[in-house]
């Protein structure tokens, strides 16, 4: 069949509109919906960082609290021993003090014994005493001896043994005067004299040391 085109621009239009996709250049999408694609994906993406941040902060401060709670505990713990060691210290030292004043005690306990002894080896004869007494105390005390004595020259002698002990020093004649001693028109005169010594520690050289069982073992023996 034979077909005669009457319109002569009929044809370029069918092969125009006929092209495949010629259609769809024209269509574009408005600026408003690309804004609010903008948008939609600005707050998914603000969504999941707020989530993201939202769980790490919280993990963040579980661990900070786990932390603190350990901390607590330790501080407890470290407090308790803390009080305990203080306790341990003032029991020390209270202990310390009394063996201090035990040790005190126990160094002067053979002071007077010592003097004393000295005092009885060195006295001569027609030599007595009328006292001893303490003038200065300390770990080398200091002491007055009063007594009478028949005669001068005992008297020297006394003195001379006393500064031979070990254990006494600066012997001192402070007074001596003449007494008259027994019944009336009996009287005899003495030599009534004051002294003043001092107590020394001496050497381990200067003293001779008794083994405390020394006579159980002789008759063991």
């Amino acid at each position: 069949m034979i077909e005669v085109n009457l319109l002569p621009n009929a044809k370029r239009r069918a092969k125009k509109s006929a092209l495949p996709g010629a259609g769809l250049k024209a269509i574009k999408l408005p600026e408003f919906d690309r804004w609010l694609a903008f948008v939609v994906v600005a707050w998914i993406v603000g969504a999941g960082l707020l989530a993201w941040l939202f769980l790490g902060t919280r993990a963040e401060a579980a661990e900070l609290t786990e932390q603190i709670d350990t901390a607590v505990e330790d501080s407890t713990r470290f407090a308790e021993t803390i009080a305990q060691t203080n306790e341990l210290r003032a029991r020390r030292d209270t202990i310390a003090m009394k063996l201090e004043v035990i040790q005190q005690i126990d160094e002067g306990r053979y002071t007077w014994p010592h003097i004393m002894a000295e005092i009885s080896r060195a006295l001569p004869d027609y030599t007595w005493l009328e006292g001893v007494a303490q003038i200065e105390g300390g770990a080398a005390p200091s002491f007055q001896i009063d007594g009478r004595t028949g005669n001068n020259f005992a008297l020297t002698r006394f003195m001379s043994n006393l500064e031979a002990s070990p254990f006494i020093r600066g012997v001192r004649l402070l007074s001596t005067t003449q007494v008259a001693e027994g019944p009336e028109g009996a009287e005899i005169m003495l030599h009534q004299f004051m002294l003043e010594a001092h107590f020394e520690e001496p050497t381990p050289d200067q003293i001779e040391t008794v083994p405390l069982f020394a006579a159980d073992a002789e008759e063991v023996e």
